[in-house]
């Protein structure tokens, strides 16, 4: 299993170098050179089996030569022996034939623990093969970072680095951020809003004597092991609800487009998707290109879903790269745009092969607070803003096909949003029990790529 840059001009890498690397030297973003498939009776024998089975099943044709049989079982053991659930990834039955995947059982609340908790071990394990250390820089809207936080704590061949614009994350997430008390976390406050900590990972990653200097790694969606791991619930809920002998959809809120393209490539696997809708709130960037064509940043307007506050939407990329039939020099051409207008328009074709495969919709904030409210009136569930979204658009999609909406993080994420939308406070689970009394390590820093650079490399000298 080879895989290759969307920007076609990186050398080819197996999947411990890809996972490794993060983001292609030529500003790409790794995705496999093909897919592997699954038929219909090996989907038929995931019925009743564990997560972690269902798991081992759908990743192990991506992973190559990387880890060995049961090596590889062992690291899906471990990575979800900590979740709260014993199926990690409930449904929950919200109307007639719309449900609920809940996942949000993981060590920090949110969907990034599926792919962190694993990204973690799988980094631990190859990098003791290899004797080395890597450092790892993350930027987040929230939940990555301490996804990250938590899965790299401790560790003795990591150093971790997450930026997180300041102001703009809720204060449970900064806590998960800050709090950890391990020397080798860091998490930096960058004056600016996500796609100003995403500008500069990726300045980073193309700096290429920095990049090599400190042994940079990356753990973002743009890590194409992020994007694998959450293949996976879409196995498991799907067969769950009769898959493959009939088709599922699946409504996903999404603002970097990693987990709505896990989506996709479980539907190029071969479960039999329907349609896979995306759902975004306010900053609604990739509903604006499907329907228009054109992906036009405008400025970011700070939301009660922030982890969807976003308007560079990085994995965007890889979907492109199959809309534009895998031409590296077109991806390229786009990518120069974007940097150079803030826009690119997609080609007519593109746009309609795009539209074969996704559909989308918009939620503005009033809309977001009615659902939490009508919900939790009508079902009992309590979502947390971004589940809302998600909802929202599910119900409007609704067929005869069965809806599954993806619930991406605990309503105790927000619980100020929740409360001024239904009027609940919603409390941590045990295992967070004092999250704020703790003491709180963070270090503001200004959106800069050479401020950045100076800080890491001081704390990694120390």
């Amino acid at each position: 299993m080879k895989y290759i840059s969307t920007r076609g001009q990186a050398p080819e890498l197996t999947f411990e170098d890809a996972m490794l690397t993060g983001l292609a030297r030529d500003g790409g973003l790794y995705v496999p050179e093909t897919v592997p498939t699954l038929t219909k009776d090996e989907i038929a024998e995931m019925a009743g089996l564990s997560y972690e089975d269902i798991a081992y099943r759908v990743m192990r044709p991506f992973v190559g030569e990387s880890f060995g049989d049961d090596e590889f079982r062992t690291l899906i053991k471990n990575a979800y022996a900590g979740f709260a659930h014993d199926a990690r990834a409930p449904l929950k039955q919200l109307a007639p034939n719309h449900f609920l995947l809940e996942l949000f059982h993981g060590p920090t609340l949110a969907f990034k623990d599926f792919a962190m908790q694993l990204i973690g071990q799988m980094f631990q394990a190859a990098l003791t093969k290899r004797g080395e250390r890597v450092v790892i820089v993350g930027a987040t809207s929230g939940d990555t970072g301490s996804a990250a936080i938590e899965a790299f704590k401790g560790l003795d061949n990591v150093d971790v680095f997450i930026m997180f614009p300041e102001g703009r994350v809720s204060e449970v997430q900064r806590r998960q951020m800050t709090t950890p008390s391990e020397s080798n976390v860091h998490a930096l406050a960058v004056k600016g809003d996500f796609d100003d900590c995403q500008a500069r990972l990726k300045d980073m990653f193309n700096d290429h004597d920095f990049r090599d200097e400190v042994g940079l790694a990356g753990v973002n969606s743009i890590n194409w092991g992020r994007v694998l791991a959450q293949v996976v619930y879409y196995f498991s809920s799907a067969v769950s609800l009769g898959a493959p002998h009939r088709e599922v959809s699946f409504t996903v809120p999404t603002g970097n487009f990693g987990d709505i393209f896990a989506g996709y490539i479980a539907k190029k696997m071969g479960l039999p998707i329907n349609d896979l809708v995306i759902a975004t709130n306010q900053n609604d960037i990739l509903h604006r290109t499907m329907e228009t064509g054109a992906y036009t940043k405008e400025g970011v307007t700070p939301s009660i879903s922030p982890s969807m506050d976003i308007q560079v939407s990085s994995n965007f990329e890889r979907a492109l790269f199959d809309a534009y039939g895998r031409d590296g020099a077109a991806i390229r051409q786009l990518m120069e745009d974007m940097s150079e207008k803030g826009s690119f328009t997609i080609s007519q074709g593109a746009i309609e092969a795009l539209r074969e495969q996704f559909k989308s919709g918009r939620v503005s904030e009033e809309e977001t607070n009615e659902t939490i409210k009508d919900m939790l009136a009508r079902t009992g569930e309590t979502l947390c803003p971004h589940s809302a979204i998600g909802a929202r658009i599910g119900d409007q999609n609704l067929s005869d096909v069965p809806m599954i909406t993806l619930a991406t993080a605990h309503p105790a994420k927000f619980p100020a949003a929740v409360k001024a939308a239904c009027g609940v406070d919603v409390g941590l689970p045990p295992h967070m029990g004092g999250l704020f009394d703790r003491d709180e390590r963070v270090t503001p820093v200004a959106n800069d790529l050479s401020a950045l650079t100076t800080l890491i490399r001081e704390r990694l000298n120390k």
